[in-house]
């Protein structure tokens, strides 16, 4: 009933909704190779993965903000972060992960896809799915660049801003007790955070090695399974 786990509760959501968009689909195509998935099924868990991700982003980005007002501004805390504002926030988060994702998917749903219709990943992920497309792909090339720019380069950077005040006032403070108990109230997000950044930054901007659609499959593996896997743990065993 406090601001911190209210935003805790839909991060949860949106990890047991990823796994659940990804996982089943890939266990299937592990014990059945040959069983295919249907064009609208394919487009549904494609638009269901890109909401997850960009409200997941979205929501990290308000719970840093949480963190720098009970850290920054604690006496103001209950005023700043009222349960309207906390409400506000995540209605937010899950709208525009919502309507980014559709607007992606509204420029998929305009290609041709004339074959082959094999898709090199365990799941219907977007540049996989892309690359099947006979049309000029040049549109949803520069609007996935941009999204990357905003939904995650952006929220990345406002984190950081807010985790250098947060150390800022940290510092400031004189007691060694109330310096470790701001820590630790800001060490689980700072891991969520670089796991969940880290491996998208990975994905889009380290060099691609020899075998690109490889190392793909490798990091949206982890990305989709291990991070909503690890989440429960880094916040209850703190």
């Amino acid at each position: 009933h406090t601001p911190m786990y209210f935003l805790l509760s839909h991060l949860a959501t949106v990890d047991i909704a990823y796994a659940c968009n990804t996982v089943p689909q890939m266990l299937v195509n592990l014990l059945n190779p040959a069983k295919p998935i249907s064009f609208a099924g394919c487009m549904t868990q494609t638009y269901l993965f890109l909401t997850f991700a960009l409200t997941e982003c979205l929501l990290l980005l308000t719970m840093s903000y949480d963190r720098y007002v009970a850290i920054c501004h604690p006496l103001r805390y209950s005023v700043i972060m009222r349960w309207s504002v906390c409400i506000s926030l995540v209605v937010t988060s899950w709208v525009c992960g919502s309507l980014l994702a559709l607007a992606q998917m509204v420029l998929v749903l305009r290609l041709p896809f004339c074959g082959p219709h094999e898709i090199n990943h365990f799941f219907c992920e977007l540049l996989s799915v892309l690359k099947l497309a006979c049309a000029d792909t040049w549109l949803n090339q520069i609007v996935i660049f941009l999204a990357c720019t905003f939904i995650v380069e952006g929220p990345l950077c406002l984190v950081l801003v807010s985790y250098t005040r947060i150390l800022i006032a940290i510092l400031r403070i004189q007691s060694g007790d109330g310096r470790r108990k701001a820590f630790s109230t800001c060490s689980s997000h700072l891991c969520v955070v670089g796991l969940f950044f880290g491996s998208a930054i990975v994905t889009y901007v380290a060099p691609k090695s020899r075998h690109p659609e490889e190392q793909q499959k490798v990091l949206f593996l982890f990305y989709s399974f291990f991070n909503p896997m690890l989440n429960p743990l880094i916040y209850t065993l703190r």
